[in-house]
């Protein structure tokens, strides 16, 4: 992954922000216009931790921490396997991405989100969940 020059702006790289969503809750929006093929996170180096289902204890949890695992983590092998954020404190923005079934966003195999079509500044990025989710909660799809 290539990283900014050290005299680079924070601003450097950054196509998107987090804003109020009509689909749900908060979504991530286009800060200027974003061309197709565009790698939308290129910094994002977020850690993902698997766990199994069974070590998380899910029914175990109050709902408030529940919902963390629920609504945020990449389900895989048949609802087995959890990918969870290090930390559900550093959640990076790509996180935020509201699903829909007309996505503007895909996902590779890697996790890298990436533009599909031109997306123009204002636009609410969306994922289809059930691209790189295998099990994403019928709630939110």
């Amino acid at each position: 992954m290539k990283r900014k020059p050290k005299n680079a702006m924070p601003h450097e790289g950054v196509f998107a922000r987090i804003k109020p969503s009509e689909i749900h809750g908060v979504g991530v929006f286009a800060i200027c216009d974003i061309p197709k093929g565009t790698k939308l996170f290129p910094e994002d180096e977020s850690e993902i931790i698997w766990m199994k289902k069974s070590a998380l204890k899910l029914d175990e949890m109050p709902q408030e921490i529940r919902q963390l695992y629920d609504q945020f983590c990449l389900i895989k092998n048949k609802g087995e396997t959890y990918g969870c954020p290090k930390s559900f404190n550093l959640m990076t923005i790509a996180w935020y991405l509201n699903h829909s079934k007309t996505p503007n966003v895909g996902c590779d195999r890697d996790y890298t989100f990436y533009a599909l079509p031109d997306i123009k500044k204002g636009e609410e990025l969306t994922a289809d969940y059930q691209t790189y989710n295998q099990f994403a909660s019928a709630k939110w799809v």
